[in-house]
């Protein structure tokens, strides 16, 4: 499945202007990396990819529509799964977007 392109333009609407921001085709998604650091992808399996802090993790997934990313059976603190019924609404997307640019800045540029 190829990665929804209006979850990609509105994605880019909310992180435009970012310093340091890139795009970048991953994971079978678009990817929107800050200095080199993933922050979230419109992914291919819909919905986003979401990058957190790892420590947020448990309290993240306790909201509806969003889960554990899963690699080959294992859930993985720090990437998270978002579901696109949890971003019908703008200000729904940008906190979403938002959390994940925010971890990014956290992180040494690349």
């Amino acid at each position: 499945m190829a990665y929804d392109e209006e979850l990609a333009n509105r994605i880019r609407e909310v992180v435009q202007g970012e310093h340091g921001l890139a795009e970048k085709r991953m994971f079978g998604g678009l990817a929107f990396l800050i200095d080199g650091n993933m922050a979230v992808s419109a992914s291919g399996q819909g919905g986003l990819l979401l990058r957190v802090d790892p420590a947020q993790s448990a309290s993240l997934i306790s909201e509806p529509h969003a889960r554990r990313f899963e690699m080959r059976g294992r859930e993985m603190d720090g990437w998270l799964r978002i579901d696109v019924a949890a971003l019908e609404t703008e200000a729904d997307l940008r906190r979403w977007v938002r959390s994940g640019v925010s971890y990014a800045r956290s992180l040494p540029p690349k």
